[in-house]
């Protein structure tokens, strides 16, 4: 149709994943994958969102838990069985390394980057990616695989689940938020399907290598000035884009409210951990104590500034 009326200007860049399967959530690509496989039990971290084990559930596939170490390397010694998988979480998108190494010495290995999208799949391997956790749709998992069979799928249309973010930006966090839960109890539920026209067409629009280069210098800024209090042994001199700030720290949870109350905002990751993984373990003190200061690229300098001088305060 030529003429009508005027839809959003967006820009049409292309996609990052553009060479990926598209659907519409990361545990829904988890689902097409153990569909596809035909995998009969899957090995998951302990140190994991439980939203991953809602396909699993529903597949009725067994499934069992590994810790991580100090590295965020599994603590494993087993070979999947020929019809197990083994699940891999790069976390924070600082975890490249570990990629490698399991990808290379473990068969039916699935790779979560849901917190690494900028980190290119290993070939041959699956991987599965989450726009969500570093945009803002209202939708959307990618997925590549090799997998031979290839699932019917129809299209879910979302834009009648757009008005969370655009009361975000008419209004404010708060007022949008019920809108984001119902959006996310209705991801929970809905079912596989392909991404929603409307999420790939904003996907399109995203200048990612500024977002990447934003992020890289805000993680940057925030690892100069309070890193020497990080615990975590991780590798902070090489990032690629990552989803937040790691900060580990004693009582990690008190810092937590101390950023609510400046208006600074730290994802948990992730509550039902505990429940699964031993007092003295790695796993348990990251559910308790990890800090996830945002590092996206709504943010500037003067943003994290803020962040350090708010953790700083909290150190003493």
């Amino acid at each position: 149709m030529i003429g009508g009326f005027f839809s959003l200007e967006l820009p049409m860049r292309t996609e990052y994943h553009s060479q990926a399967l598209r659907l519409n959530s990361a545990r829904y690509t988890l689902e097409y994958l153990l569909r596809a496989r035909n995998y009969k039990k899957i090995y998951l971290p302990a140190y994991i969102c439980d939203s991953v084990l809602q396909p699993v559930k529903r597949l009725a596939i067994d499934y069992s838990f590994y810790r991580i170490n100090e590295h965020f390397a599994p603590i494993f010694e087993r070979v999947p069985e020929d019809d197990a998988c083994f699940l891999y979480v790069n976390y924070f998108g600082m975890n490249s390394d570990n990629v490698r190494n399991i990808c290379h010495n473990l068969r039916h290995v699935i790779i979560d980057n849901t917190q690494a999208f900028f980190d290119r799949p290993q070939s041959g391997v699956d991987t599965l990616y989450s726009p969500r956790k570093f945009f803002g749709v209202p939708d959307g998992g990618y997925l590549y695989t090799d997998a031979e069979e290839r699932l019917e799928l129809e299209r879910d249309p979302s834009y009648y689940r757009c008005d969370a973010l655009l009361k975000q930006i008419d209004l404010d966090n708060t007022s949008a938020e019920p809108l984001f839960e119902q959006n996310e109890a209705y991801l929970d539920t809905c079912g596989m399907h392909v991404m929603s026209g409307v999420t790939q067409r904003l996907l399109m629009s995203i200048d990612y290598e500024q977002v990447r280069a934003i992020r890289n210098e805000n993680f940057r800024f925030l690892h100069q000035h309070i890193g020497t209090y990080n615990q975590l042994r991780a590798d902070f001199g090489s990032v690629n884009g990552p989803m937040c700030y790691p900060f580990l720290i004693e009582h990690g949870e008190h810092l937590k409210d101390l950023l609510l109350e400046h208006h600074i905002y730290a994802n948990d990751y992730w509550q039902e951990v505990p429940s699964r993984a031993p007092l003295s373990s790695f796993d348990y003190r990251l559910a308790e104590n990890l800090v996830a200061l945002p590092i996206d690229q709504r943010y500037n300098e003067a943003d994290m500034r803020y962040i350090a001088q708010t953790v700083r305060s909290f150190l003493g």
